[in-house]
């Protein structure tokens, strides 16, 4: 099963690109356009120190990306059987999947990093060798506010987002055991709350466009599922504001690979390795128990308009060939639905938003997480971080 992966924010360098722009001129000349600038004297050369900005690394990436694309096809690298990218890699998916052309898709991400690149005062790190809940918890007891969980690249690294002066102060917090703490070179608090605003002003952006169904299933960073097709432009927008799920990606990607008997074999198309590296780490910390008791079937789309996770509930497994995580963690899904509906309301007790809504029955992902999908926040949910609120 071959998969074409396209990297986001982070994997620029000055000089990115090499010979592309020159092999695909026409397209060279259209991005220009587009942009008002020259592409490749920005990628090879970056003259005025602008790589870096946002509303410049956006169109760049996207660019070297889809050249890389181009360039693989013209080779006979021939075509992927999935897709998928990195936050901003993702508009390269979908580009390469058929929803859209190369340059609406540069206009998209144009626009997506103006409006990124206007929320400041945030900043992102990286947290190595530390679970979800160890960051958690290491947050609220050192009375951390205002940062949240914004990327799961692996199973040892999850990115924080939040405000600059918070991540700034929660550095030291991190310096015990084997976790370690890295700030990352960004302008703002991407896939936080923070961007909620940008969000809306993204989607009413988007709805001036039309999307093709994708000729290629393309694995989204919000629900780390295909696309649906009806879903698109919901799904692509709350992108800004959600959490990328590319751990869960990547091995919803390894689970189906292993249901068919087939390989995985993922490809990095664009400038760096760093998401080639991010799949070795995934495959390496992933058990096969766990990919054994993913859940990897599709649930039919329901007829709201918000975007919705793929993932069909978890049917109950057996003690007797499921690892006991898998069995609590469906036991527990099993009496919450018992008791609580979709359309129930619920708070959560980890991060300050407003009341929530469920989206969808619990179900199990990972194969140890009961979770819930939330109508309004555009995500997932453990359980254990919500509290129901009485009708």
């Amino acid at each position: 099963m071959k998969i074409y992966m396209f990297p986001g924010q982070g994997s620029q360098a000055k000089g990115m690109g090499g010979d592309l722009f020159d092999r695909f001129r026409e397209l060279t000349d259209k991005a220009d356009a587009i942009l008002g600038y020259s592409i490749k004297e920005l990628c090879l050369d970056d003259p005025r120190d602008e790589l870096g900005k946002t509303q410049f690394t956006q169109p760049a990436l996207y660019t070297v990306n889809a050249l890389s694309y181009f360039r693989k096809l013209e080779e006979g690298g021939g075509i992927p059987d999935f897709l998928a990218g990195h936050s901003l890699g993702e508009f390269d998916a979908l580009m390469a999947a058929g929803c859209f052309d190369f340059e609406t898709g540069l206009r998209f991400v144009k626009k997506r990093g103006e409006l990124m690149g206007q929320v400041s005062g945030g900043g992102m790190a990286a947290i190595l060798n530390a679970t979800r809940q160890e960051i958690e918890q290491t947050l609220a007891d050192g009375g951390i506010e205002d940062v949240y969980l914004a990327n799961y690249n692996s199973p040892s690294q999850i990115v924080v987002s939040g405000a600059a002066e918070q991540i700034a102060k929660a550095q030291p917090l991190f310096k015990k055991g084997k976790m370690r703490f890295y700030p990352l070179n960004t302008s703002g608090a991407f896939h936080s709350r923070f961007m909620r605003d940008a969000m809306g002003q993204f989607h009413e952006f988007l709805k001036g466009f039309e999307f093709a169904a994708p000729k290629i299933p393309v694995v989204s960073n919000v629900t780390a599922r295909p696309y649906q097709s009806d879903r698109l432009l919901e799904t692509l927008s709350s992108q800004i504001a959600s959490t990328v799920q590319w751990s869960e990606s990547v091995q919803y990607l390894l689970a189906l690979a292993r249901h068919r008997g087939a390989g995985a074999e993922f490809e990095e198309l664009g400038h760096g390795d760093v998401l080639t590296r991010l799949v070795e780490t995934i495959r390496r910390q992933t058990p096969d128990d766990v990919l054994d008791a993913f859940p990897i079937a599709v649930a039919p789309a329901p007829s709201a308009t918000e975007p919705t996770p793929a993932a069909a509930p978890t049917p109950a497994p057996s003690a007797a060939n499921v690892p006991a995580h898998t069995v609590a963690a469906t036991e527990k899904a099993k009496a919450w639905n018992a008791r609580y509906p979709v359309g129930s309301k619920a708070r959560s007790t980890t991060i300050d938003c407003p009341e929530l809504e469920t989206r969808t029955e619990a179900i199990v992902l990972f194969g140890h997480r009961a979770v819930v999908y939330m109508k309004g926040y555009n995500g997932y949910f453990d359980l254990d971080e919500l509290q129901p609120v009485a009708a």
